[in-house]
């Protein structure tokens, strides 16, 4: 079953939907600090954890700090909790309440950041519970928010974030513009986007979900996590090669012939069954020497004519890659793109430069076509910045299909994907940032779809190319080389067959 994830004010409302039955707001509250507790008393049990501060601020996330902070001392924990001002809630009233009747040291977080203690030392403790704020969270902190961020990241011993880590914007992942970096979360009835896409993953550590109340049916899904195990078809025993696909590799500019090596390569170790590369013969040598079973063509020597009878002979094809962004370059995606975009039965792979030309023409894709950018290519699609891309994945893809219409994925940490449904990517490591990873996925989207068509769906392509640069990464993320993918995209590709 797939994993949902959802709009955080989706979970607000399906919250008040909750409460308009006559459940307790309180109740929940009290139910998931409980839940968390227990968790953590078993960790703690096994760590000799004994000294516990929680930053508790002004919301309902406070609230479950608070009842955290008191059930962690009726267990015999040394318990401190740093507090802001209280809100208005009536709930969290209650919470600063019963941790008070417990005992429970309470002290001011802005005595923390006054003159008379920034030059004295915070007492060490073995874990920091971060209840700060919620999932609420929608502005930029202000400079006092900030500097109490920055206190508790600065502490040593573990840290804990209760729903999503405080600073962190619960739909995009960006921090606010920091966020606590905590080594575990535990987020409260649903998942979030923010937890697995844009800066998420930097923040939020080994994230655990506390499922509280059932979902009712006016809860709608913002988006899908990609599944970890995807399962490919067996091969029949009397496959050939004319069984597996026919992929083309368009690009490779005169100046630039490496994209179009690593796509070509990918596309094989994937499983393709034969791959052609059409791109500047003075690429030819370097290509037939790396990889004598790629067959070759001279992208200058082709006509509209004999263009049209390659692409009835083939099942997918890559353009981008190397193409360039010069006269020739442009002449290349005019003579090739409108086929490309017509041929239905063919499955396109845009890429690279084919996606600047594609910002520049703005035509229209269609189903076939599944385009590929980073998120400056993006930004150059939407006439925007990197910027703010990045500071909304997820509309940024969304606008991306409302544009130009095909399929897309939207590469970076917590890659996305949207066909019919949006899907975020779990896997994939900071190692794989740099050149030449975005030609492997192309040509590893290219293979598959060409062996598999609907069979396998795009989200689960984008899973086991990023499941390949885990296995790359096992040994380290710094200094990670595209052109070593090849033998951990074979594995993937055969441990999920």
């Amino acid at each position: 079953m797939q994993a949902v994830v959802y709009h955080s004010q989706s979970i607000q409302a399906w919250e008040q939907r909750w409460f308009a039955q006559q459940n307790s707001s309180l109740g929940l509250m009290q139910q998931a600090a409980w839940a968390i507790s227990q968790h953590l008393i078993e960790q703690f049990k096994q760590s000799k954890t004994r000294k516990i501060a929680v930053w508790c601020g002004q919301g309902n996330n406070a609230g479950d700090g608070y009842y955290i902070a008191a059930f962690l001392k009726q267990q015999g924990f040394c318990i401190t909790v740093y507090a802001t001002e209280l809100g208005q809630s009536v709930d969290l009233k209650q919470a600063a309440d019963y941790a008070q009747s417990n005992q429970v040291d309470i002290q001011s977080v802005d005595y923390l950041l006054s003159e008379n203690a920034v030059h004295q030392e915070l007492p060490t403790f073995d874990c920091h519970i971060d209840a700060l704020f919620g999932i609420g969270l929608n502005r930029m902190l202000d400079p006092n928010w900030q500097d109490i961020i920055q206190l508790l990241n600065e502490q040593t011993g573990l840290k804990v974030s209760i729903d999503i880590p405080s600073g962190l914007n619960a739909n995009t992942g960006q921090a606010l513009p920091c966020a606590v970096q905590a080594d575990q979360t535990f987020t409260i009835l649903a998942y979030k986007a923010g937890l697995f896409t844009g800066q998420g993953k930097e923040y939020v550590g080994k994230l655990h979900l506390l499922s509280l109340i059932p979902v009712d049916q006016e809860l709608k899904a913002l988006a899908y996590l990609s599944p970890e195990k995807i399962v490919l078809p067996k091969r029949q025993a009397f496959g050939h090669k004319g069984s597996y696909g026919h992929v083309l590799v368009v690009g490779g500019h005169a100046d630039m012939g490496g994209a179009v090596i690593m796509s070509a390569e990918a596309a094989f170790h994937a499983g393709a069954g034969k791959v052609s590369v059409i791109c500047h013969a003075k690429h030819h040598q370097a290509i037939l020497a790396r990889a004598p079973n790629i067959m070759v063509r001279d992208i200058n020597s082709l006509d509209q004519e004999d263009i049209e009878k390659l692409l009835k002979q083939v099942d997918a094809v890559c353009f981008g890659m190397g193409l360039g962004r010069d006269q020739w370059a442009e002449y290349i995606y005019q003579q090739w793109f409108a086929l490309l975009n017509q041929n239905f039965h063919l499955e396109v792979v845009l890429d690279a430069d084919a996606l600047w030309f594609l910002a520049k023409t703005m035509e229209k894709l269609n189903h076939h076509i599944y385009a590929t950018p980073h998120s400056g290519e993006a930004a150059t699609l939407l006439g925007c910045t990197v910027a703010d891309i990045e500071q909304d994945r997820i509309t940024a893809i969304q606008q991306l299909q409302q544009k130009y219409a095909g399929r897309w994925v939207l590469k970076g940490a917590g890659s996305l994907t949207l066909e019919e449904q949006l899907f975020i990517c779990r896997q994939g490591n900071a190692g794989m940032g740099t050149g030449g990873m975005g030609d492997v996925l192309a040509g590893m989207i290219a293979s598959l779809k060409a062996q598999l068509h609907e069979q396998i769906a795009l989200h689960e392509i984008v899973n086991l190319h990023a499941l390949a640069g885990d296995l790359l990464a096992e040994d380290g993320v710094r200094g990670l080389q595209a052109h070593d993918m090849g033998k951990m995209i074979y594995k993937v590709v055969n441990e999920n067959a």
